[in-house]
């Protein structure tokens, strides 16, 4: 049966991206009476090789640090034009350096972990289908904007197959208190498999407002997300050795059979976010010694999970209670309210204390009968929080605290992280970070229901506890070293029950020892540069419920020069990616979940590409043959358990910013 799941998805994409356009007209149009205008707004001063008019009259051009992005924790930083290798390594779907991760063959389908951080400062569990939430953007994720223009950026890049990924943004201060961003990233990408489509949306609005005296400000965003997946269990084990062997036949990924063609899965949720301040005591210049402020984040979240199948695949997932028209959906509600008071001296630093509360309202739309036992169908109730945080410099010293603790409802939970920084001086700066926690398993390990009857449970598991202690050290841009140990107690993992040889959640009781040492270097010579990221990693794992490789590692070596009297900016290199042999966790389709698996080794195989990325003005071209070395290095690439890695492909993309 043909499916066209993106079709509804294609249609949004192109009915938001003339939204956007005609918003950004609008604004555009607005800006010339809201703000005072440059004398050229087209350019951005001497990074975009601009020439300030020698009217002495004319008012400054605004730089490129004017246009200022800020965090969600109020970090700020500002809009970055430039082309680096580190540009290059977040060329990708999620926009951030994917090292440590595996990608799967297609564009927004998921990846595999190679390493693990188990730094932890949530208080309640997390929701179902985890391995669909790395394209899912989290509150941490979106940013606010204040610029002197207004500023559109476009990014493109193609897919496999059918589809591209395309990522359009635009921002606009309609005065000097009110900002507003409007964003939209849409994928559309085929694949080289058997019903292995990929389709997703991410559409973004954000607000940045301060009053004019800057005693109250607010941000806040609106968050709606789908992402959508073919679901196809993977090649079938009796065409593992098909593609291992390279045949010419089956060069065609298409023609290799795959474990069923009729299931898809749909991650969905949206979510509406404020956070405001209101300065009692405002601290107005350096003599001041108190700062008093109130403020309150407030955050409604309403997401579902939801797998769907034309036929029950019994073969693969075990007996169904229906044999057609599947369909499981898992949902979660969830209203967040934060109350804080802050408080700033001179003598003391900056402190903060805050009262939470949290309604969760998880589960499905029908009780469940398991053995002859009733499966309740919700998890819901308030949880009440409290916690604080600490920030001071003192005598070179920066140190940071924040500690949390559930004091009422149904889930037990604290947690504790604290870091000390030191900078030495201008080229060297040390830290040291102590994190505790201890957090209930997430929602999809408590309470589990499908149509399928191996899939169903409802879990009292201990709180997973986590303890780490970590050092960083950097040295100039040459040099950076991070080490971290942790200890795991009661941790939670997804793996197959020997009775019925499906995927159940288990709680291990052994303690692990988990041990991570990443060195960061770059090597340069005239115009020519090595850069490498190399981790190391080892546990004590009793029962091997923590798998991940000894050694991954990432260099590139790479030449960058201008060209054309330097009106365009070149870089063209190799990169290597590579990790040891280890248990690859395998890919459950229907729970959106990895879980253990102790079959087979996978990795030991090189992964090389080959790219030229140039910019021009405020556009930087990106073209990569990835994995070129895929037809003579051997074909057991795996990005999980009978999910190969892809094959080689050449691909192109861009980035553009625009300032009006």
């Amino acid at each position: 049966m043909t499916l066209y799941p993106g079709l509804k998805a294609i249609k949004k994409y192109f009915l938001i991206r003339n939204l956007l356009w005609l918003l950004l007209f609008l604004a555009s149009f607005n800006t010339l009476f809201a703000q005072d205008r440059p004398a050229k707004t087209n350019r951005l001063g001497r990074e975009l090789g601009i020439v300030q008019p020698k009217d002495s009259t004319s008012k400054p051009l605004p730089k490129v640090t004017d246009y200022l992005i800020i965090s969600y924790k109020n970090d700020t930083t500002y809009v970055d034009t430039t082309l680096s290798i580190k540009k290059d390594y977040k060329f990708n779907y999620l926009r951030k350096d994917d090292f440590g991760l595996m990608p799967f063959s297609n564009m927004g389908q998921t990846y595999n972990s190679l390493t693990y951080n188990f730094q932890n400062t949530n208080l309640m569990p997390g929701f179902a289908a985890q391995a669909k939430h790395f394209f899912y953007m989290e509150i941490e994720d979106i940013n606010y904007y204040r610029v002197p223009t207004p500023l559109t950026e476009l990014l493109f890049r193609t897919a496999f197959e059918q589809g591209q990924m395309a990522d359009s943004f635009f921002t606009v201060n309609t005065s000097p208190q009110f900002n507003f961003s409007i964003a939209y990233k849409g994928l559309r990408s085929l694949g080289k498999y058997q019903h292995i489509l990929s389709s997703s949306g991410n559409f973004r609005f954000t607000g940045n407002y301060q009053t004019k005296n800057k005693r109250y400000n607010a941000k806040g965003h609106i968050v709606t997300q789908d992402l959508l997946n073919q679901e196809n269990g993977g090649l079938r084990d009796d065409f593992i050795d098909d593609f291992e062997s390279g045949a010419p036949e089956f060069q065609d990924r298409s023609i290799l059979e795959v474990n069923f063609e009729n299931a898809e899965s749909m991650l969905k949720g949206k979510r509406f976010h404020l956070d405001h301040t209101y300065h009692i005591i405002r601290k107005r210049d350096s003599l001041s010694k108190n700062k008093l402020s109130v403020g309150h984040i407030i955050s409604f979240e309403d997401k579902y999970y939801e797998y769907k199948q034309t036929s029950a695949n019994t073969a693969y997932f075990g007996t169904a209670n229906v044999t057609t028209s599947l369909k499981d959906k898992t949902t979660l509600e969830n209203f967040y309210n934060q109350f804080q008071l802050n408080y700033s001296n001179n003598i003391i630093g900056d402190l903060q204390f805050n009262i939470t509360t949290n309604t969760y309202n998880y589960g499905y739309n029908k009780i469940a009968i398991l053995n002859g036992n009733t499966i309740t169908n919700r998890l819901k109730g308030d949880v009440f929080s409290a916690g604080g945080h600490y920030h001071k410099y003192y005598k070179g010293f920066e140190l940071n605290g924040e500690l949390g603790i559930n004091v009422a409802g149904d889930f037990d939970g604290n947690f504790l992280k604290a870091t000390a920084s030191f900078k030495l001086n201008d080229d060297i700066s040390a830290s040291a970070t102590l994190n505790h926690s201890s957090k209930a398993p997430n929602y999809n390990a408590l309470l589990y229901q499908s149509s399928y009857e191996n899939y169903i449970w409802q879990n009292n598991f201990n709180n997973i506890k986590t303890q780490q202690l970590a050092f960083k050290l950097k040295y100039k841009n040459w040099v950076g070293l991070t080490v971290d140990l942790n200890t795991i107690n009661d941790y939670v993992y997804f793996a197959k029950d020997a009775t019925s040889n499906q995927v159940q959640p288990f709680q291990n009781s052994p303690t692990i020892t988990y041990l991570r040492a990443k060195l960061e270097n770059e090597i340069k010579l005239g115009k020519f540069a090595l850069n490498n990221t190399i981790l190391y990693q080892n546990k004590q794992d009793a029962n091997n419920v923590l798998n991940i490789p000894e050694l991954t590692t990432r260099n590139t070596l790479y030449f960058s020069t201008h060209l054309f009297k330097k009106a365009m900016y070149l870089q063209t290199g190799v990169t290597l990616n590579y990790f040891t042999k280890y248990y690859m966790d395998a890919y459950n389709p229907l729970l959106a979940e990895f879980y253990v698996q102790t079959d087979r080794e996978y990795g030991n195989f090189p992964r090389l590409d080959f790219f030229i990325n140039a910019k021009i003005r405020q556009t930087r071209l990106y073209l990569k043959a990835e994995h070129f070395n895929s037809s003579f290095t051997g074909y057991n690439y795996y990005a999980a358990p009978n999910y190969p890695y892809r094959d080689f492909t050449v691909r192109f993309g861009l980035v553009w910013n625009f300032f009006l």
